[in-house]
């Protein structure tokens, strides 16, 4: 844990009491504040309870007492309308921060010097993240690594100046810490999401920004417009380093991909990623080069990067082979959750049995028409259905399965049927979980459990 003591005697309000609302108030108490915390959920309020946590209806106090209100990263802000407690705590002038900005506090009042390095984008900032802290931890370093993925940052130990420090932050968690301040800040790629929350692309840009904007070192992906434009800003200001990243081969950006390569500005190769079996297609080249370059601006080598590289195991649900049935592959990408993330998938393989839908996001799947050949078929699940078959249409067989229970049976009897080299059974939903299932890991989940009996009952039938 990182206990918070920059709120030390004072009063601060928390609302929100998931997993990092809990964290968030533990860490709080820790430091010595005195919490009131709530949640609109009586069941977490229940649990915080339970837990011997104080619990104080936030609709019945005076405002004034506070010093801030931590908001729980889930929680609107400003879209589609501010949360209640963010209309009080305005009316009272009191601050709003989250769990990201009290970390940055600690840091900046205890550990200074220790290392963070901060992770951002609409996609791939998880694989990054964790390849991020795996390079480091197999070169020996003290990491901690967690936010947005896994482990809330006050969960983590404290920041010291021999530990490292690996953050995923998400929009919701950015808007909340203005004093955002890493050693390394990796802003990946920016593509319209998460617009119920932050109004429009201009402002969700805005706020992926301030990730990258305070940090000693500034690394961003220039394949997207927003994030050109970024990059463009920082250096024009000329505070701080900034390091560009780019998975085409003609862009003048410092770490290019070329021919499967790692390459730097002058054509020097760092990497051949045909060398790292679990970091496949260019998503994963962009994923890899912004582990080098965080990796290296710490003082790794080239040969302990690489080995770090080398090594990486791949991030759960995303892109994670699960398997093979004689020549059909399994893939679990169920952290897909929009058309982007999907893209990455479907340009990774070809004779894909393409299991897809839940809570559509806007636009739907209708960016992917130019890589709908690359699909055998595919197989509806979810809220989604109807919608997806649409634009399906005559381009792409598919099947209404429903479930993906159904689903999965329906596509591993398919692909078996294949002439296919690889024919390759892809969970990649493009969707939000939240029709079916509480979120993508327990999706993700699911589909491993059915992959597993799937593999399991094909061994059986094949032993003499």
């Amino acid at each position: 844990m990182t206990p918070v003591t920059v709120f030390n005697g004072r009063k601060v309000a928390l609302f929100g009491l998931g997993g990092s609302g809990l964290a968030t108030t533990r860490a709080l108490v820790a430091g010595g504040a005195v919490v009131a915390a709530w949640d609109d959920e009586a069941r977490a309020v229940q649990a915080a309870f339970a837990e011997g946590l104080a619990i104080v209806n936030l609709r019945d106090v005076d405002w004034s007492e506070f010093a801030a209100l931590v908001l729980a990263p889930g929680v609107p802000l400003t879209h589609p309308k501010p949360h209640w407690t963010v209309e009080k705590a305005r009316a009272a002038n009191i601050e709003i921060i989250g769990d990201i900005e009290l970390f940055c506090r600690e840091r900046n009042a205890h550990a200074p010097s220790a290392l963070f390095i901060a992770i951002t984008g609409t996609n791939g900032k998880s694989t990054t993240t964790a390849l991020t802290a795996h390079v480091l931890r197999a070169a020996g370093r003290d990491v901690a690594m967690g936010g947005n993925i896994g482990v809330p940052v006050l969960e983590l130990p404290s920041p010291a100046r021999e530990r490292i420090h690996v953050v995923e932050c998400s929009s919701y968690q950015i808007d909340l810490a203005p004093s955002l301040n890493p050693s390394v800040g990796a802003l990946l790629n920016i593509t319209p999401d998460h617009l119920d929350r932050h109004g429009n692309v201009e402002n969700y840009s805005a706020v992926k920004e301030r990730l990258v904007a305070h940090a000693d070192t500034a690394l961003v992906g220039v394949d997207d417009e927003p994030c050109r434009a970024i990059a463009a800003r920082l250096k024009a200001r000329g505070k701080g380093r900034v390091v560009t990243i780019t998975t085409a081969s003609t862009s003048g950006a410092d770490i290019a991909l070329n021919d499967g390569c790692l390459v730097q500005r002058d054509g020097h190769i760092l990497f051949d990623l045909r060398r790292a079996p679990n970091l496949r297609g260019s998503h994963n080249a962009q994923n890899a080069a912004f582990a080098w370059a965080a990796a290296q601006t710490l003082g790794l080598s080239p040969d302990e990067i690489a080995r770090g590289l080398i090594s990486f195991p791949g991030l759960a649900h995303r892109m994670e082979p699960l398997g093979r049935i004689g020549r059909v592959l399994f893939i679990n990408d169920s952290k897909a959750t929009n058309a982007d993330a999907a893209e990455k998938a479907l340009l990774s393989f070809r004779d894909i049995f393409w299991i897809i839908g839940g809570k559509a996001k806007d636009g739907g799947i209708e960016p992917l028409r130019k890589l709908f050949p690359r699909v055998a078929k595919a197989y509806l699940i979810g809220a989604a259905s109807d919608e997806f078959a649409h634009t399906l249409g005559d381009a792409v067989a598919f099947e209404r399965s429903g479930t993906l229970d159904l689903a999965v049976k329906s596509a591993a009897r398919d692909a078996s049927l294949s002439t296919a080299p690889e024919p390759v059974v892809l969970l990649s939903p493009a969707c939000a979980s939240f029709d079916q299932f509480p979120n993508f890991e327990v999706r993700g989940e699911r589909f491993r459990t059915a992959v597993a009996a799937l593999i399991e009952a094909a061994s059986s039938r094949s032993q003499p």
